[in-house]
């Protein structure tokens, strides 16, 4: 008996780190595709990261913000061309999953600019939606 309780949560943790690894590599993956499209002066593409709903929440030195639309305005008005864009870089320090469709990303960005090398720390809520991760809040500092 003691051993098929074993063997039981054994199996357990096995399907859910498999599923834990699958889906912390499409989080980072889609993290990787923002900082991809950033770096190619893309603001619009960058976005497709972030659920596109007025319930998006994005927190910066100004306060939150709520919304897609009032948070790609808010972009493009800090961001007006490619120069002032930079080069991204992220470090992930942390993907923790809160439930099966819900993760937390803990990071560092760095922009290289012709001028400054702004950086500093965010965290995210990501949720699966339609089996794709969206960013649902950001916080940025």
């Amino acid at each position: 008996m003691k051993n098929l309780v074993i063997l039981f949560f054994c199996c357990i943790s096995i399907s859910v780190f498999g599923q834990t690894e699958t889906d912390k590599k499409a989080v980072l993956q889609a993290l990787k595709k923002q900082r991809s499209d950033w770096n190619s002066g893309n603001i619009e593409a960058y976005m497709q990261g972030y659920l596109k709903s007025d319930s998006l929440l994005f927190v910066g030195k100004s306060g939150p913000t709520y919304g897609w639309q009032k948070t790609l305005d808010n972009y493009k008005k800090g961001y007006p061309d490619k120069n002032a864009m930079g080069f991204l870089t992220f470090g992930i320090k942390k993907v923790e999953f809160l439930n099966k469709d819900i993760a937390f990303v803990l990071g560092s960005w760095h922009l290289k600019r012709e001028k400054d090398e702004p950086k500093g720390y965010f965290t995210l809520l990501l949720r699966k939606i339609g089996g794709v991760w969206k960013v649902i809040v950001d916080h940025s500092s």
